[in-house]
């Protein structure tokens, strides 16, 4: 009897062949997403590190308030909770905030205003901006009603700057640096790594050399020694570029090992060799026939590199030898919580640590779930 069960509960023979041709004359892209998606922790990670980049995009939109806004009367204010319901129906509001002065210490002490409720909605007016710095808008997916009340859903800062805005337009810098200084050091780790892997020989061994020097060396003092390098009347913008080619001239090697180890491989294959005696110069068989044959792992480790350079970059801006002020960053906002009577008093100012742990945690499990569905043919 479970002999036929299971004979009937079984495909049709024609499902199971016409399953098995289009694996069959599946692409290796298709291979890579059939796997990939079986992966929940790979699909979390990349829906919210989707979710992260859209938010550094449309900061302006996301933001409830401009970075740079600020309220004296609010400085270091704690985190007001959201309510949704009031007497069982929909009213969105938070509590008000008012505070004493210790008559000693003459230090603000906040306490809740329950006698005040502040409405909030979604896709209300507020401060106007430029999205993207070309359309001029005024619409913030969250915020008070009326402009003017006080809305600090991550608390205050220093300066009476709303947490959560900053966290969102700090993204947009934090995860940039990440992205640019990847692809500096993928251009210098394919370029080199596939000189080395092509040619071998003397220049094979040079470039390991040099390579093995540059991984012996301490990455955080030799950073911190070019940060200091860069002169403390700076722009902005240059200080930004200089500490993305920073984080790439560190990182490069990882990459060029990669990249060396697979054309060690590829380069007595058939196709590659047609290729050579077709008359096709270094850079063509480099850019148009080899890299591509190992793209997928190229992408997995951009993925897993991501994380490290966010990191690199908030341990310098959060040392004082990165980006600095006026620069929104998540390690320029961590400077804040620097000291521990300020952690002690306002833990809020700890919260872009959480975005960064969100982020990096989302990042690797992306990477993961990328290298494990760059080799599909693996169990």
């Amino acid at each position: 009897m479970a002999t036929i069960t299971r004979s009937l509960n079984a495909p049709p023979p024609s499902e199971v062949q016409e399953a098995q041709r289009s694996v069959e004359v599946a692409s290796q892209w298709r291979l890579m997403w059939w796997k990939f998606r079986k992966d929940k922790l790979a699909i979390t990670g990349g829906i919210v590190v989707i979710g992260f980049y859209l938010m550094a995009i449309f900061a302006e939109f996301f933001a409830p308030h401009l970075p740079e806004s600020f309220n004296a009367q609010y400085v270091y204010a704690p985190p007001q909770p959201l309510y949704f319901f009031l007497d069982g129906r929909w009213d969105p509001f938070v509590y008000g905030l008012k505070f004493e002065r210790d008559p000693i210490s003459l230090k603000k002490q906040w306490s809740v205003d329950y006698n005040t409720r502040i409405r909030w909605a979604f896709f209300v007016k507020g401060e106007p901006y430029k999205l993207l710095g070309l359309i001029s808008a005024d619409v913030h997916l969250i915020g008070p009603k009326n402009p003017g009340d006080p809305f600090y859903l991550l608390g205050a800062d220093k300066s009476g700057r709303d947490v959560l805005s900053r966290i969102i337009y700090a993204s947009r810098i934090s995860l940039t640096v990440g992205l640019a200084g990847v692809f500096v050091s993928l251009v210098i780790g394919v370029v080199i790594g596939g000189i080395s892997g092509l040619m071998g020989g003397l220049v094979d061994v040079l470039i390991q050399r040099v390579i093995e020097i540059v991984n012996s060396v301490p990455s955080l003092p030799l950073m911190m020694a070019f940060a200091a390098m860069v002169p403390p009347g700076t722009p902005i913008v240059q200080v930004y570029f200089i500490v993305t080619l920073i984080l790439a001239l560190l990182s490069w090697t990882g990459m060029a090992r990669v990249v060396r180890g697979r054309f060690l491989a590829l380069r007595e294959e058939d196709f590659i060799l047609a290729a050579r005696l077709d008359g096709a110069s270094r850079s063509r068989l480099i850019f148009r026939h080899m890299l591509p044959s190992f793209l997928s792992h190229i992408i997995a480790s951009i993925t897993i590199s991501i994380p490290y350079m966010i990191l690199n970059e908030t341990g310098l801006s959060f040392l004082g030898i990165g980006l600095r002020p006026p620069v929104v960053s998540w390690g320029v906002m961590l400077r804040d919580a620097q000291q521990i009577a300020n952690v002690a008093n306002y833990p809020w100012l700890l919260l872009p640590a959480v975005a960064v742990v969100a982020f990096v945690l989302a990042m690797n499990f992306l990477g993961n779930g990328l290298r494990d569905a760059a080799d599909p043919y693996a169990n």
